[in-house]
């Protein structure tokens, strides 16, 4: 089997090209179809399409994920040096060749490449509203630094994308790599919270939270994070079905665990701190701290929309917060009794990237109602068209 320089740089720029092609598309339709709009304007609207591409990035990296494509290009950034699969046919071919169920498939490979081709668009995208927001900064109401610090966390993704490949999927940089995309959306999810101010009719609408419940927003945020990392561990471990029954585990309560061999963060793939095979008690470990987890973040966030509900302009984030719950709760139970079907898994990783979403906006709810921005201010920032 071919074994290809684990950095190639030579199709980077190809590469770059490839997401300049994917990212052109929502460039022009924001520009078009809002071309009498005022540019603080545009990149609202520019931020919220980033924000929904970017969360269809995450959904297609838990798809590469779990069709176990990750490696489908055994090299970064393109694939045994080429921009795509195509020009990579023979090493593919061979590789398939000597291990047909193997890594590195066809179809495999194309989906790694259809990822990265993404994640450089977003890029792109990111870089876009970087620019412009310096470029007019003087003449807009909005802080630069926001999309600034978006940019340099893309590119520390970006980053860890590569490791994952140049590593051989090491369980702490890929789940490292699951959790920069959804801070990603965090990010993003901020940055359109904020925007907010400069659209009228939102506004309007803006509600403040007390004090109390804005604690409980952060702190289910908080233990949602925490969930979210013990997920991302379970997936890139492989745990998911080393416990395959409810509410019990291998017909017990309290199964034979090491959480010390678990969560030992730094090792190979299925192999423990010595080096050795990871034992089946340490799988068990790590799928049951994601489970009793579970049972204290489903409890507070539906205690979370149960106050959110008894206030009128967060009765719609309520029930989203509500069914996105108890859909993750589903999604989980189907995962371990139906064998984690891939349905299921990728709902899974979308409804937790969901919930990310959910309570970054809330939590960025305004403390107090903002002024509404002067039309005279908004017609400065027009551009001539």
């Amino acid at each position: 089997m071919p074994v290809p320089a684990l950095y190639d740089l030579n199709p980077a720029l190809r590469l770059m090209i490839m997401g300049l092609v994917v990212a052109l598309g929502p460039l022009a339709w924001v520009w078009v179809r809002n071309k009498n709009t005022p540019m603080v304007l545009r990149l609202r609207v520019l931020t919220l399409l980033t924000l929904f591409l970017t969360f269809d990035l995450v959904i297609f990296g838990a798809f590469t994920r779990l069709t176990d494509s990750g490696l489908g290009c055994p090299d970064w950034p393109g694939c045994y040096g080429s921009a795509s699969p195509v020009g990579a046919q023979v090493h593919i071919e061979a590789a398939q060749s000597a291990m047909p169920t193997g890594p590195v498939t066809h179809s495999k490979a194309w989906i790694e490449m259809i990822h990265r081709y993404l994640a450089t668009g977003v890029g792109v995208l990111i870089l876009t509203l970087t620019v412009i927001s310096w470029l007019e900064h003087r003449r807009l109401p909005v802080s630069p630094w926001w999309p600034t610090a978006t940019l340099v966390w893309v590119c520390l993704q970006g980053a860890f994308g590569a490791l994952t490949v140049t590593m051989k999927l090491f369980p702490v940089v890929v789940t490292m790599h699951l959790l920069g995309g959804l801070v990603l959306l965090a990010l993003l999810r901020a940055q359109s919270a904020r925007s907010e101010l400069f659209d009228e009719k939102s506004t309007r609408t803006l509600t403040s939270l007390r004090t109390g419940t804005r604690v409980f927003v952060i702190t289910a945020l908080a233990l949602l994070w925490l969930q979210i990392a013990l997920g991302g561990w379970v997936s890139t471990n492989y745990a998911v079905l080393a416990c395959s029954d409810f509410p019990t585990c291998q017909n017990s309560l309290w199964p034979a665990m090491d959480f010390k061999q678990g969560f030992t963060l730094w090792r190979e793939l299925g192999a423990g701190s010595d080096g050795a095979n990871i034992t089946f008690q340490a799988l068990t470990a790590i799928h049951y701290a994601h489970r009793l987890a579970a049972y204290l973040v489903l409890a507070v966030l539906m205690t979370l929309a149960f106050r959110l509900n008894r206030i009128p302009a967060f009765r719609m984030q309520a029930r989203w917060l509500a069914g996105l719950t108890l859909l993750q709760a589903a999604t989980g139970l189907s995962n371990v009794v139906l064998g984690w079907p891939l349905l299921a898994a990728v709902m899974h990783t979308g409804g937790a990237a969901a919930l990310v979403l959910l309570l970054t906006g809330v939590s960025f709810s305004r403390r107090s109602k903002p002024q509404i921005v002067p039309a005279q201010k908004l017609q400065a920032s027009r551009l001539p068209t």
